[in-house]
């Protein structure tokens, strides 16, 4: 290896890599220049404690996010396998939406908290605002083309007739919510860019409580309400989105006068330098989302060649994975804020610290997830359905779930390491590849070609992560993010 590879590893973070530089050398260096004193206001990064106390919060808020989706499922489960089916068809097409609406967020939450990392409040407003534009156009866009067009898709996706007259009033419904989702989700991730992850806890555990409220009674007909089924778990989720809006603008209105939250008049108007910084790091993140769930579009068409008992399997089984996702992106969204703020601060070394940390501990926890879900997989099932031919798919899909997990955690990690860092090219490119060269053809392949077993699709999910993490792990080494 060369000199300037040796000091170009030590320079930007490998964790693996010795100083490359003698100790005289390094004497020499320091006589001849002492470090200039930080002059940025955000204080150093101060390791696991820190990354820890931005994280819990954001893991305690999914947590109570994926438990009222998981008890949504699980109350329709009690109706029919195919009203679990129209969960799953519909949810394709939110899922993909806010998926979009939620790469223009973090692209505004790389923006928001590099100002704050420099100091620069009045940055940080005007990129708030500037997100916010671009997601509620963004939102505009999504409502207009799935009211007009989501019908079609999801006939195109292998809907059966008598599931597809369920879901389509259910998805007028949610898509509805993607209005004030759209504002929602950027000033949360606002709030996470000045490192106050706990005020959006709040709101989700107001919202949470709203859509459990309304569930029973909007689903099946208690206290005195009409037996809506799907259309009442569909008007539940947007009355509590609504609510999510009323607590999001109560705390704008009451944020302190040097937040980012605390905008002025001057700031509406927008800034086209900051616009544009956003839409180039949240084109690659809302490509990426586009790409990636078209994806499992194509994946979740080919599951529909095994019927509706593997459709509500995979139904049933995302929202078990997005319990395991809460470490991940708990660890992922701490990363994102805590590199941005180092980068604006030019402290690169302390972002590339904090990314580093945030793997480890993911995957520390993934390990102890792994074992629940392969060894305890049958009991597992049984919680979400009665139905011995469901549960018996289900398990499958959970041990391959188990499987994946310590590739999932570490990309969501470092997916959040270079979202901070305003690299969202790179997340884009691993997702592109592991969804679209790897999980799709396999599964085709598969389903199609050599008509096995579902578990042959089950493996191709895992390996489909295990492909981004790969891709993920080496990016963040060679540590040309630094420079994004």
């Amino acid at each position: 290896m060369s000199d300037a590879a040796q000091q170009g590893e030590a320079e930007y973070g490998d964790p693996e890599a010795e100083p490359s530089l003698p100790s005289a050398t390094l004497l020499s260096r320091t006589l001849r220049a002492a470090p200039a004193p930080d002059p940025s206001p955000v204080p150093r990064f101060r390791g696991s404690s820190e990354l820890v106390s931005l994280a819990w919060p954001a893991m305690v808020s999914q947590l109570v996010v994926m438990t009222v989706s998981a008890v949504d499922v699980a109350m329709v489960g009690r109706l029919s396998a195919e009203h679990v089916a129209a969960v799953g068809f519909a949810s394709q097409l939110y899922n993909l939406s806010q998926a979009m609406l939620l790469a223009v967020g973090l692209a505004g939450l790389a923006v928001v908290a590099r100002a704050s990392g420099a100091g620069d409040a009045a940055r940080a407003r005007r990129a708030l605002v500037s997100a916010l534009q671009l997601s509620m156009g963004l939102a505009s866009l999504l409502i207009a083309l799935i009211t007009g067009f989501g019908g079609t898709v999801l006939e195109g996706l292998g809907a059966e007739p008598a599931v597809l007259g369920l879901a389509r009033p259910y998805l007028a419904l949610l898509i509805a919510s993607l209005a004030p989702l759209s504002v929602c989700l950027v000033l949360e991730l606002g709030l996470r860019a000045e490192k106050n992850p706990r005020a959006p806890l709040w709101v989700a555990g107001s919202v949470a409580a709203a859509k459990l409220a309304l569930n029973g009674p909007l689903i099946f007909g208690l206290l005195g309400f009409p037996r809506l089924e799907l259309v009442g778990a569909g008007i539940a989720t947007l009355v509590a989105q609504l609510l999510g809006l009323t607590c999001f603008a109560a705390l704008v209105a009451r944020a302190p006068a040097a937040s980012a939250l605390r905008l002025r008049a001057s700031d509406l108007r927008g800034d086209t330098a900051v616009l544009g910084r956003i839409v180039q790091i949240a084109l690659p993140g809302v490509g990426e989302r586009f790409v990636m769930n078209a994806a499992l579009l194509m994946y979740f068409r080919l599951l529909s060649e095994y019927g509706s008992l593997a459709i509500a399997a995979y139904t049933i089984g995302i929202r078990f994975v997005s319990f395991t996702w809460i470490p991940g992106t708990g660890f992922g969204s701490a990363a994102s804020t805590l590199v941005g703020q180092a980068l604006g601060a030019n402290r690169p070394l302390e972002g590339s610290r904090a990314g580093w940390l945030a793997l480890r501990l993911a995957l520390g926890v993934a390990i102890g997830m792994a074992l629940v879900c392969v060894l305890r997989a049958q009991a597992l099932a049984s919680l979400f359905s009665d139905d011995p031919a469901l549960v018996s798919e289900l398990a499958g899909l959970i041990v391959a779930l188990g499987l994946m997990q310590p590739f999932l955690q570490a990309q969501f990690a470092l997916g959040g390491a270079h979202r901070g860092a305003g690299d969202s090219w790179t997340p884009f490119v691993a997702s592109s590849v592991g969804s679209c060269a790897v999980r799709v053809p396999l599964a085709a392949a598969a389903g199609l070609g050599l008509g096995t077993d579902i578990r042959w699709l089950w493996g191709a999910l895992v390996l489909d992560h295990v492909v981004r993490a790969s891709w993920l792990w080496l990016s963040f080494r060679r540590a040309k993010w630094m420079r994004s």
